[in-house]
């Protein structure tokens, strides 16, 4: 059945327009003017704010119930960072919750604390790159196995610069988008110097500094700070009793990135893994990092884009991220005005997928 949203306030991407009608027919959006209100189900959107789904730009997969409670918070579609091929294949094209994309199993040096610590994950050896030879190979087990972009842990001490540079050679050889888990000074200047294309996390040792954001910013990175989970790793240290870093450099990077042009996507590094030092929950974790993110500087419509429309952009995701006709009909419907505080973006009143309606549904 084609849907008809009577008053809705859209984001373009800059702001919110008066109210105005959109239409879904066959999971994409249409004029509604091309709709007949007669046969369409006619949806009082109430001068509400409208705004494309959200895509979380940093998830772990654990289950099927994972994509539910993503859409159940308006994120339509989840990236996950690190997953096994079997589980992200299970998980894909499932209707009526949470699109997925991924990169497969993170590589990592197996000389790595990281991969220490993910030593009992089922298949952890096979994302191992012991040494720049061995690059290409490891990058063409990922493309076979379907991965939507090579996800790469710089993890000092660990790869050497030779190693990490090969690996972004030999993914943009096969044209796909590079990630890099960067979560200490050292581990982004070697991801710099190597030409990922998208960094994620920010450094709780020491903030990025202005030259280095300069550099990422004339290189056409990207960063996706996942502020709430670095949080969660200096909560959780001081909850154990422990010593541990202050949150204080993470906001920090985030507002050296805005000044140097640096594009800021939103992802929460949600995740059910025990090895890992925090795990944001999944969904409810979106809205806490918009909320983040303004308060490390970013405007609520900067937060909203990097949500949105650049999130889309800078994964290749040519059919969602902007309301436009053609476009898949992945839509949030929210009560408040969310470029006024971000926090209203908890104000969820309808959510749809593909033009199935999944809220209050779900």
């Amino acid at each position: 059945m084609s849907v008809i949203l009577r008053g809705a306030r859209v984001f373009d991407g800059a702001g919110f327009g008066e109210p105005s009608d959109i239409g879904i027919a066959n999971g994409a959006i249409v004029a509604a003017a091309d709709l007949d209100a007669s046969s369409a189900e006619v949806v009082d959107a109430a001068g509400g704010y409208l705004l494309p789904g959200f895509i979380d730009c940093h998830v772990h997969l654990a289950g099927p119930h994972t994509q539910q409670q993503l859409a159940a918070a308006g994120v339509t579609t989840g990236l996950d960072m690190s997953s096994p091929p079997p589980l992200v294949q299970a998980m894909r094209g499932r209707a009526g919750v949470a699109d997925i994309r991924s990169g497969m199993l993170a590589l990592s040096s197996p000389e790595s604390a990281h991969a220490k610590r993910m030593a009992s994950v089922p298949g952890a050896s096979e994302t191992h790159v012991p040494s720049a030879a061995d690059a290409e190979a490891a990058v063409a087990r990922r493309v076979e196995q379907g991965a939507d972009y090579i996800k790469v842990v710089i993890d000092l001490p660990g790869f050497d610069q030779e190693t990490a540079d090969a690996l972004v050679a030999a993914a943009h050889a096969k044209d796909m988008t590079t990630i890099a888990h960067a979560s200490h000074s050292d581990a982004v200047a070697m991801a710099e110097r190597a030409g990922f294309d998208v960094l994620t996390h920010v450094p709780l040792n020491s903030p990025i500094d202005a030259g280095t954001a300069r550099r990422l910013a004339a290189n056409g990175a990207v960063l996706v700070p996942t502020l709430v989970m670095m949080k969660g790793i200096v909560e959780n240290f001081a909850a154990a009793g422990q010593p541990g870093p202050p949150y204080r450099a993470a906001p920090a990077s985030v507002a050296a990135a805005k000044a140097a042009g640096v594009p800021v996507l939103v992802g929460t590094d949600a995740n059910e893994t025990a090895a890992a030092p925090a795990s944001p929950p999944f969904g409810e974790s979106f809205h806490e990092e918009l909320e983040l993110l303004a308060e490390a500087g970013l405007t609520p419509v900067e937060a909203l884009r990097g949500a949105t429309v650049l999130a889309a952009e800078h994964f290749g995701l040519d059919d969602r991220g902007r309301i436009e006709p053609g476009l898949r009909a992945d839509l949030v419907l929210l009560g408040g005005d969310p470029a006024v505080d971000v926090s209203a973006t908890r104000d969820i009143r309808g959510v749809w997928i593909a033009g199935e309606r999944v809220v209050p549904e779900l």
